[in-house]
């Protein structure tokens, strides 16, 4: 049995209290990398039990995800009534109570499927708006035949062309009961960490044309063959990347994907390229060989933004420009898979999609037609969203007056600089623009904190006159929040070996020594609390 994780249970709950006021359609935002698959699961199976004879549908739109969600259920609920039906899979079960299938392979097929009490859509954002296409065929059909719920999960819930997915007349979902965003994934530990630096190099897109909201892909694709900026942006990745094991490189069409990899070959790196003309066995070889560390850079041309796991990726190229923001969140959120000896994953801009949409972890929705289209058709960028430090060339939100790399600080009437190249883009998640205050500490409690759903944590109050400043410890939690616990750990003063329990944590207090002052500042998550973002001892030992 799988131990799901706090936020993985509290969208549980919150679609079964959803439904239990009355609510249709719901969706469930999660972030790339979170464990959506977790929560169908559970779903399906909590359903199950209080209604036996339910019948529940489970889409998606790849094979590779069927399979995903379909072992997902297996590893919690190994005796699960569930079968597969799917073309590229070689099955086509339409008998069990609970079937995993594709799209492509039962859009036709409602009546061989029978009547769904339930449907169940992985990667949401695809179905369209209005009746047209395959979710909306078999949608329609399935309706026919009973009085059928959805539920939709994605990491975007949005499209381009229309909004927000539970916003409009016509839309499918009738609210979002639960979100969990890229942001709260890396606070938690969850997700690995993110950071950009800004480029010396960016697709002119100031004539490439727009249709529906979007680039034209043969006018982008053009832009983007300048064997000049191919070069450049060829050089910097390599520069960027000597530390780096695993590269991600999304370009803006076919040939631009294969001639980003012969630059990479002639310069020494072992690269590879696929797109929606790879066939599937070749396709499936080159991406094993990319997961297995083979093959160190991947090119490709819009086909692994939604699907594709590859948890050791590091590097993230953007060599196409997108107005979606769905797209960019997409693309990014191919590096935020947490990996054995990941620390974090490097996202390179050389598309302008950073300054475009502005930070990963708080992007804004236009609305319907809105901003980026001047007369005649062209894409133009009229909010500059931040900026690039001059120090060290790490990306920053427009309104962060000091860089959380170097320290360096902007005067506080700086104004972006709002240039042709990547160095007026914005960083690829928020600073805070408040600067820290110091406080001193005059004592310090612990207590254990208890959270449903995850393993139990040690609260730290910093006492500060009559204020109480409280950090988090995770040393039962794994991965990240435990190699955080025990570098927490060290930096007290606390020896080896590291505890690994909030029992033993409390018993060794006697050994860590508080610090004399902490930094502290409005928290990112809720202005209301504050973060600690540093910390001095009176043995002037560094934070």
């Amino acid at each position: 049995m799988i131990q799901a994780r706090y936020y993985q249970t509290e969208a549980e709950n919150a679609v079964f209290d959803y439904w239990a006021a009355g609510g249709g359609n719901a969706l469930v935002d999660l972030a790339t990398g979170t464990g959506k698959s977790v929560v169908m699961s559970n779903v399906t199976r909590r359903l199950l039990t209080q209604f036996p004879h339910m019948r529940v549908l489970m889409l998606t739109h790849v094979k590779e995800l069927v399979e995903q969600n379909f072992r997902a259920v297996l590893r919690s609920w190994p005796d699960a009534p569930i079968g597969l039906y799917s073309a590229g899979l070689g099955k086509r079960d339409a008998h069990h109570r609970v079937t995993f299938a594709s799209i492509q392979s039962v859009f036709r097929k409602a009546k061989a499927l029978g009547p769904r009490d339930l449907v169940l859509i992985d990667e949401a954002h695809l179905v369209p708006t209005k009746g047209a296409g395959m979710y909306r065929k078999l949608l329609d059909g399935l309706g026919e035949m009973a009085d059928m719920r959805v539920c939709g999960f994605t990491a975007t819930p949005f499209r381009l062309d229309s909004g927000r997915l539970d916003d409009g007349s016509d839309r499918l979902f009738d609210d979002t009961v639960y979100s969990y965003g890229i942001g709260k994934g890396i606070e938690d530990g969850y997700l690995a960490p993110l950071i950009s630096k800004a480029s010396a190099s960016e697709i002119d897109v100031s004539n490439v044309q727009r249709r529906g909201g979007e680039f034209v892909a043969g006018s982008l694709e053009a832009a983007a063959m300048d064997h000049t900026l191919i070069a450049a942006a060829v050089e910097e990745t390599i520069r960027y990347g000597a530390d780096r094991r695993s590269w991600l490189v999304f370009c803006a069409g076919v040939k631009h994907a294969a001639a980003v990899r012969d630059a990479m070959r002639r310069r020494g790196v072992i690269a590879e390229m696929v797109t929606g003309e790879t066939p599937p066995g070749e396709r499936d070889r080159i991406v094993r060989d990319f997961r297995e560390g083979r093959v160190r850079c991947l090119t490709n041309a819009n086909v692994l933004t939604t699907g594709f796991d590859a948890p050791g990726t590091d590097l993230v190229v953007m060599l196409r420009s997108t107005l979606s923001t769905g797209l960019y969140v997409q693309i990014v959120g191919r590096g935020t898979r947490m990996a054995t000896g990941k620390e974090n994953c490097l996202v390179l801009d050389f598309a302008g999609n950073v300054r475009r949409h502005g930070p990963v972890d708080a992007v804004s929705i236009m609305p319907k037609g809105g901003g980026g289209k001047d007369d005649d058709g062209r894409a133009t960028v009229s909010d500059v969203r931040a900026k690039e430090c001059p120090q060290c060339e790490t990306l920053a939100a427009l309104n962060a007056q000091s860089c959380k790399v170097c320290g360096h600080e902007w005067p506080r009437d700086e104004k972006p600089r709002h240039e042709a190249e990547a160095d007026g883009t914005s960083g690829i998640l928020t600073s805070e623009a408040v600067p820290p205050q110091m406080v001193p500490v005059v004592d310090w409690q612990f207590r254990r904190w208890t959270k449903v759903g995850a393993p139990d944590s040690i609260r730290v109050d910093y006492l500060a006159g009559l204020q109480r400043y409280p950090e988090w410890i995770h040393p039962e939690h794994g991965g990240y929040p435990g190699r955080k616990a025990a570098e927490w750990w060290v930096l007290h003063g606390g020896a080896a070996p590291f505890p690994s329990t909030v029992d033993e944590v409390m018993a060794r207090q006697a050994e860590l020594t508080p610090p004399a002052t902490i930094s502290v500042k409005p928290s990112k998550q809720n202005p209301k609390f504050t973060d600690i973002v540093g910390r001095t001892f009176a043995e002037r030992r560094a934070a």
